[in-house]
């Protein structure tokens, strides 16, 4: 981890503010979260103390500070998607899950995130689970695909 997160930081000219975004969201992208250890580092790198970056990223709802599950569903909540039922969805995933947008479960199987829009605007809600997509998610689907993906999960 250590090195790729090094060969991304020297691609950004150290102690500049405007790279702060692309920066955490390389190394967010090759790292899948912005740990304690990476945030420490990335202050040391641009001069900026931790809590200033870690402002920044908490700003953002894009930035992740823990590992994801295996499933990762996200959860378009953009405006069409809302007006089409996502809170339902959501409230649904958290009720089966406990677990609140963002968490990862303890067995680390499954996470689930809330965005602000998949481009998916006809079809709403749509979520993303792993990278398929599920258009026109109802909440009484949500503890079937919930079943059928940790099964799957618990075969490999």
């Amino acid at each position: 981890m250590s090195a790729d997160i090094d060969t991304i930081m020297k691609k950004y000219r150290s102690g500049k503010r405007e790279d702060m975004i692309p920066l955490l969201q390389e190394i967010q992208d090759e790292n899948g979260y912005l740990s304690e250890e990476i945030i420490v580092k990335i202050g040391r790198f641009t001069g900026l103390s931790t809590t200033k970056i870690y402002g920044l990223a908490t700003f953002y709802d894009q930035f992740r500070f823990f590992p994801a599950g295996r499933i990762t569903i996200k959860i378009c909540h953009g405006t069409s998607c809302f007006l089409n039922g996502s809170q339902a969805v959501i409230n649904k995933i958290r009720e089966e899950t406990g677990l609140v947008s963002g968490q990862t479960s303890r067995d680390g199987l499954l996470s689930y995130e809330i965005v602000t829009c998949m481009g998916g605007c006809n079809h709403g809600p749509l979520i993303n689970v792993n990278g398929n997509y599920y258009p026109g998610v109802k909440p009484e689907q949500i503890p079937e695909l919930l079943g059928k993906l940790r099964y799957i999960l618990e075969s490999d």
